[in-house]
């Protein structure tokens, strides 16, 4: 079973690059040159030293000791959250930055759903000195604005999408128009491993340094180098992507998605696609997509801005697909409780986004031997408003 992309974009049945005529020359562009840029010395030397220097990696593989009797299995953090920024989005903005150089660029857009994309982004174009601008639904602006101040601090202009549920389908819908009416100057930095090929496969190759880090950092602590589990909290699914690059092809491997199931799987409030999705069309690639019988774009909800996504990225739809990863949904309350229970066992205050995956170990029926390793991807000074808005700790 190959879990890689093809020479045309799918994996299996799922991916591929259905876009507007006016985006084709941009994405046959990206296309030509990704990977041959990607592989140039230069490139390279560029991207691991701003790894190293600037996002601050390696991260470390932290083993939860407390978390760990609890569910008495053998539980590992691999921290994003330390990452520059404060989450693993960097990782990819490093890259596709240096990308859209070495293409002429002259203007970065982007879209953000939790906002760390778009912060990332920011980042890296203030670093660059290079203009950018990020699409971002209006709902999102008001429950994520720390990052929203952070993006403005950086330079970028944040621009609220007005249409539909104002998240981040909107969002994205937006920065897509943006570009095919600036396609010369513009690059979209794409956050997830959502959209046209090659985004999907882009993203999660400038993300798989979690796995590879992580294969070493194994194999110093526990002698070999893959876990039992790998759990990782799915949207559009980079961190998973990341995550499980290294190990798709290893059977020994249980790698665990995890969405949002918002207030119940069937409660017409939720964003688990695996389960509620059929296959279709979306942001220029087909994969697993919430939509009514019509073929309507269903609304996602979550309480974490990143997770409201209607489909997944054509990797994790295939993955789904195949068996090869387990799909677990877990709700805005269980989150919450995996929040405070990180937060009081580790002194680790989490993302919204990494609860979902935190709150779905305890459904693994991992072994007391058995590894696991949870993708701690972001982390929660972003979400701090919604956790004193639920746990109200003055009272």
């Amino acid at each position: 079973m190959k879990f890689t992309v093809d020479d045309y974009g799918f994996y299996g049945k799922f991916g591929g690059a259905y876009i507007p005529e006016m985006l084709y020359p941009n994405v046959e562009e990206l296309r030509q040159n990704y990977l041959k840029i990607m592989q140039e010395p230069d490139f390279q030397e560029e991207f691991q030293s701003l790894l190293k220097d600037y996002v601050g990696r390696p991260t470390p593989l932290y083993f939860a000791k407390r978390l760990s009797e609890k569910y008495n299995t053998k539980i590992y953090l691999k921290r994003e959250d330390l990452n520059h920024t404060g989450a693993h989005k960097i990782n990819n903005t490093v890259g596709q930055i240096l990308l859209a150089k070495r293409l002429g660029k002259t203007r970065i857009i982007a879209e953000t759903g939790a906002g760390q994309h778009g912060v990332a982004t920011a980042t890296v174009c203030a670093l660059m000195g290079i203009e950018c601008v990020v699409y971002m639904g209006e709902v999102d602006i008001k429950r994520q604005a720390p990052n929203v101040a952070r993006m403005k601090m950086l330079g970028a202009s944040v621009v609220p999408a007005t249409s539909g549920s104002k998240t981040l389908k909107d969002a994205t819908n937006e920065a897509i128009r943006d570009w095919i009416n600036n396609p010369e100057n513009t690059y979209y930095i794409i956050g997830s491993v959502v959209g046209p090929h090659p985004y999907p496969d882009m993203v999660a190759r400038f993300q798989s340094v979690i796995s590879e880090e992580m294969m070493a950092q194994l194999q110093e602590k526990e002698g070999r180098d893959y876990p039992d589990y790998v759990v990782a909290c799915v949207g559009g699914g980079s961190n998973a992507a990341g995550a499980f690059y290294h190990y798709l092809d290893r059977p020994e491997v249980k790698l665990v998605a995890v969405e949002a199931a918002g207030l119940g799987v069937d409660s017409g409030e939720s964003a688990a696609t695996s389960v509620l999705g059929k296959e279709g069309i979306i942001h220029g690639s087909r994969t697993l997509l919430m939509q009514t019988e019509d073929g309507q774009v269903t609304e996602p909800y979550s309480i974490s801005a990143g997770l409201d996504y209607p489909g997944v990225g054509p990797l994790h739809a295939h993955l789904f697909d195949t068996k090869r990863a387990i799909f677990e949904s877990v709700t805005d309350e269980e989150a919450l409780q995996a929040v405070l229970e990180l937060t009081r066992l580790e002194g680790i205050i989490p993302a919204l986004e990494t609860a979902h995956a935190l709150a779905a170990v305890g459904r693994l029926g991992a072994k007391p031997d058995d590894v696991v390793v949870v993708n701690l991807s972001g982390r929660g000074d972003k979400d701090l408003a919604t956790y004193l808005e639920r746990f109200h700790f003055d009272e």
